[in-house]
């Protein structure tokens, strides 16, 4: 099965230090790629390196807000320049802002959108730029939402945010296609992870979500990761611009 190793592979791992983006980053290493991991907290992500130093793989950190989209193109260079070219560029950071459409403010909505949507624009822009005058292809991998098809009360600018996500990933994948630089989405279902916790500990949200979704379960950031190592390797060559849900089936029904 060698089309889904990711030996000789380098990754850039948004959101990597925890949840789902840590899963993916686990399972890529395993899977024989080095890792670059951008995050928030610089503690959190010396102790993701520590975690996955058993995977034998190169880890590297770099602590970065997102929402500083004018220093992203920076950072990048910074990054190429520590570490290498990047082959898979994994966009798995974001945020919400809850609240009723009606009552929410307009920074909270910028928030939302600068953090999900014009930052993975601007992390996949360097990429694509550094691949296509390097003539090397690509692998992107967006993480997108449920809320990328569906929405729930309270979440407007997180719905549109996941909506444009899906958009995004279309547009990207007509105009790179040409250059081999496959961009995909991945649209996690409920997931257990620790920043989902306030969820998962209410039980009467848990059991909505149990009962909602036919495979009667949360979802783990080992499933999404599952499907990224797919997408990011050779057996997914031939996919681009498609929306991946892991879901365990939630969409599938009403």
């Amino acid at each position: 099965m060698t089309k889904f190793n990711l030996d000789g592979k380098r990754a850039l791992i948004t959101g990597g230090s925890r949840g789902i983006g840590f899963g993916i980053a686990r399972e890529m290493a395993q899977a024989g790629a080095d890792l670059v991991l951008v995050a928030r907290d610089p503690a959190r992500l010396r102790q993701a390196r520590d975690e996955l130093e058993d995977t034998g793989r190169s880890i590297g950190i770099r602590s970065f807000d997102l929402e500083d989209v004018e220093g992203i193109a920076a950072l990048y260079a910074e990054l190429l320049d520590a570490y290498g070219p990047i082959d898979i560029l994994v966009n798995s950071a974001g945020l919400t802002r809850r609240g009723s459409a009606h009552q929410l403010s307009l920074d909270d909505w910028n928030l939302v959108i600068t953090v999900n949507l014009t930052a993975v624009f601007a992390l996949c822009q360097a990429f694509g730029r550094e691949r296509i005058s390097s003539g090397s292809r690509g692998k992107i991998i967006n993480i997108a939402s449920l809320m990328s098809d569906a929405a729930r009360q309270d979440n407007s600018p997180y719905a549109a945010s996941k909506g444009g996500i899906r958009q995004l990933t279309k547009a990207l994948a007509v105009d790179w296609a040409r250059y081999g630089i496959n961009v995909n989405a991945i649209g996690p279902g409920y997931i257990h992870t620790d920043l989902t916790r306030s969820l998962w500990e209410d039980a009467e949200f848990d059991q909505w979500v149990k009962a909602r979704t036919p495979m009667g379960r949360w979802g783990t950031p080992e499933d999404i990761a599952a499907t990224a190592v797919f997408l990011a390797s050779e057996a997914a060559d031939f996919i681009t611009g498609q929306l991946i849900y892991v879901d365990g089936g939630w969409l599938a029904t009403f």
